[in-house]
């Protein structure tokens, strides 16, 4: 069982940066993969970035990649998705997520964070 906890987010100007975290507790967990995902209300949810915890491989969506860092502490069990030069088309609930195999798909995901709003004021 995997437990995750989200903080950060918030309401930013365009062009900030910011920095979501996503801290993770449970049996086995140093051999998961986290992805990070939006959802706005228009959508369906996306894929944003994704990070092998082993191996510290990582996937990024194509339009974000140059705007976006996804990484983990080891030593805290926390990953990390820091935003740069935010648009206001980045506006969205952000979420966490884990499981055994990292993907670009959220189906394959089964324990998710509580999700946190970021909101780009232009």
């Amino acid at each position: 069982q995997v437990q995750l906890v989200q903080s950060g987010g918030g309401l930013v100007q365009a062009g900030d940066s910011l920095r979501l975290s996503c801290a993770a507790s449970g049996r086995g967990f140093s051999w998961y993969a986290v992805g990070w995902f939006r959802q706005t209300p228009e959508k369906e949810r996306e894929f944003v970035a994704a990070i092998d915890w082993s191996s510290g491989v990582t996937y990024y969506e194509d339009s974000m990649d140059d705007r976006t860092t996804v990484s983990r502490n080891n030593a805290n069990n926390t990953a990390y998705l820091q935003m740069k030069r935010l648009k206001p088309e980045d506006t969205a609930v952000y979420y966490c997520a884990s499981d055994i195999h990292i993907s670009r798909d959220p189906s394959q995901y089964g324990y998710w964070g509580q999700g946190s709003q970021v909101t780009v004021s232009s």
